[in-house]
């Protein structure tokens, strides 16, 4: 019965990285991006060092103040990005991938997973602002945030440009920002002027410090091959 759940386990993690154009390399396995109760392997924007707001507690990892975004050392080209996340209430952060260090704030180049309490948070009004969005460019197709204080489960998988965000088990993103429709998107958002934004191969994954406490646990990453 073991050997058949991971078998099933494997495939549904084999169908899902399919969908967005890639297949997991054999070469590539899962890659924790924590380790320990140290933040090895992350830095922030322009510092070597993490900014001290950012704790790690039996595996959680919280911004508990703010002292800037938490970025990782090492850059990533097509992957597939698993987390789980907790905001605070009101609370609003994201993650963004394929930054480039020298393109200024991680918005100015990395796309946006965002993370929102749905209920309080300012930014709720507008539906591609919502959690699970596509930042000011795709709104979730479904609601499905949980509440408040819960852990909700997130899945990046970006290959070429073709990107998709999964929360709590569904798929509420699906686009390539590489196509015409989604450089037509990003023309008629706040990104319109970014030169440089989603148009890196390579970059880095940043989770936000927007000043209100957010938490991360069981982050993992892994290469994928274009097919």
């Amino acid at each position: 019965m073991k050997k058949c759940l991971l078998a099933l386990v494997s495939a549904t993690a084999a169908i899902v990285a399919s969908q967005a154009g890639c297949s997991a390399q054999k070469s590539s396995p899962w890659r924790s991006l924590l380790s320990g109760s140290a933040l090895a392997g992350w830095r922030s924007l322009k510092s070597e060092t993490p900014g001290s707001g950012w704790t790690i507690d039996h595996g959680v990892l919280t911004s508990v103040r703010s002292t800037g975004d938490l970025v990782t050392n090492d850059e990533f080209g097509d992957f597939e990005l698993s987390l789980e996340w907790k905001i605070s209430k009101g609370g609003n952060s994201g993650v963004f991938y394929r930054v480039n260090l020298a393109g200024g704030d991680a918005y100015q180049t990395g796309p946006e997973f965002q993370i929102l309490d749905n209920l309080n948070a300012e930014d709720r009004q507008q539906p591609h602002h919502r959690a699970g969005s596509l930042y000011d460019l795709v709104a979730p197709s479904k609601e499905t945030v949980r509440p408040t204080g819960r852990w909700n489960q997130a899945r990046i998988i970006v290959c070429g440009w073709k990107v998709e965000h999964w929360l709590n088990g569904r798929k509420v993103v699906d686009v390539d920002l590489a196509s015409s429709n989604g450089r037509a998107l990003i023309s008629h958002s706040k990104f319109a002027n970014a030169s440089q934004f989603a148009s890196f191969k390579r970059g880095r994954i940043v989770l936000q410090d927007h000043g209100n406490v957010v938490s991360f646990r069981r982050i993992k990453i892994r290469a994928l091959d274009a097919q």
